[in-house]
């Protein structure tokens, strides 16, 4: 990717929950009111350092969980992103988690152009919301799937977790039977990864319970069989959408993910989020306060830059792309990076097909349905 290339995507990281969830690593906290106003005027500061020669055509506000702004919040929010000509991107998602979904919520990111929502749903089993931390009830997901529906979203987005403690394969299926009768344009679904300081890692740790690897893979075999099944059609490791029109990437897979699988530059704001721009990855401080204070001074919030040198850039899109179900066109590869997959990475290619886990085509380098499974190992030979 040259690095004349125009940004086309803009993350914001709102930091901010009701609760943290027991398997939670992301940078977030509890709410506070006054913190969180601080954070919508620094956000905006933000924006205004950015937004010159900036179109989005992609925007995703992830979390945390940006539903938890209230209403006023978030139409400072919007209307600053309409003075500084933010908005009209093709694709706007702000995700929402289903107790923090309310019908004025809904029509005003509706009337500010969301156009795409995503619901952090995680499980429809009550015991294993409890035992995730989450505040919502099963009833609350098909309300707030209601409620989005007639504010007019017809994009939703529903975000699923297996392999957690205490899930049964019969709690599994249920949850996806259920999920899938929601129908929503696209689902999302990821195993539950036991990260350092986490409630769920200690407990781990203290032998409250064990990993089963053979059960979670079964979850998975067994996820995308039953959506795959149901109209859905998988386009990365653990995203699945449905589309209209043949082809190896759905109508209604995210474009903003799209983006980064592909190694595209992209400004990321707010609190701990990382942006890249020209060969630059920045990193914002993972505290609101610092990230508040600094804005607030007229600075940037950057807490580290680092220029990646291309063959290392190269490999970090070699791993992200394999995610995908479509793998790498090696045209595309060679377009985006400079370097030809076949040349740096064939021994590590040949070595995958040879295991099992990749297939070379004529055009491109995949992984197969085995080899997704374990895509972060896969991955690791890619990284150079």
């Amino acid at each position: 990717m040259s690095d004349s290339s125009p940004v086309s995507s803009l993350y914001v990281h709102v930091p901010f929950c009701a609760h943290k969830c027991e398997y939670c690593a992301f940078f977030s906290e509890a709410s506070s009111g006054e913190l969180m106003n601080r954070y919508v005027l620094a956000l905006i500061k933000e924006m205004e350092m950015v937004a010159p020669n900036f179109k989005p055509s992609t925007i995703f506000f992830g979390g945390g969980t940006p539903s938890i702004l209230n209403l006023r919040q978030w139409e400072e929010i919007l209307r600053a992103m309409d003075r500084l000509k933010l908005l009209g991107a093709g694709e706007f998602t702000v995700e929402c988690n289903p107790a923090t979904v309310s019908a004025d919520k809904a029509k005003l990111l509706r009337d500010f152009g969301v156009n795409r929502v995503s619901m952090g749903v995680q499980s429809l089993d009550e015991n294993l919301l409890d035992r995730l931390g989450r505040i919502h009830s099963r009833d609350q997901v098909f309300q707030s799937f209601n409620t989005l529906r007639a504010a007019g979203f017809d994009n939703v987005n529903v975000d699923l977790m297996f392999a957690i403690p205490g899930q049964t394969m019969s709690i599994w299926q249920d949850t996806l039977r259920e999920a899938l009768a929601l129908g929503s344009e696209h689902l999302s679904s990821y195993e539950v990864i036991y990260e350092e300081d986490t409630p769920l890692y200690a407990q781990l740790q203290a032998g409250e319970f064990e990993v089963n690897e053979d059960l979670a893979c079964d979850m998975y075999e067994e996820l995308v069989d039953t959506v795959g099944g149901a109209g859905f059609q998988q386009y990365e490791i653990a995203n699945f959408a449905r589309s209209t029109t043949p082809g190896l990437i759905p109508d209604r897979a995210c474009r903003h993910n799209l983006n980064y699988w592909r190694g595209g530059d992209f400004h990321g704001l707010g609190p701990s989020a990382t942006g890249y721009i020209a060969r630059v990855r920045t990193k914002n401080w993972s505290n609101t306060q610092v990230y508040c204070d600094q804005l607030e001074k007229g600075n940037r919030a950057v807490e580290s830059r680092e220029e990646l040198p291309p063959l290392k850039r190269a490999g970090e899109m070699a791993a992200f792309g394999l995610r995908m179900v479509a793998g790498w066109p090696f045209d595309d590869f060679k377009q985006t990076t400079g370097f030809d997959l076949r040349q740096e990475w064939g021994a590590d290619m040949n070595q995958m097909v040879q295991s099992g886990w990749g297939k070379i085509s004529p055009d491109r380098f995949q992984l197969t349905r085995p080899g997704l499974r374990f895509a972060d190992a896969a991955a690791e030979l890619f990284l150079r």
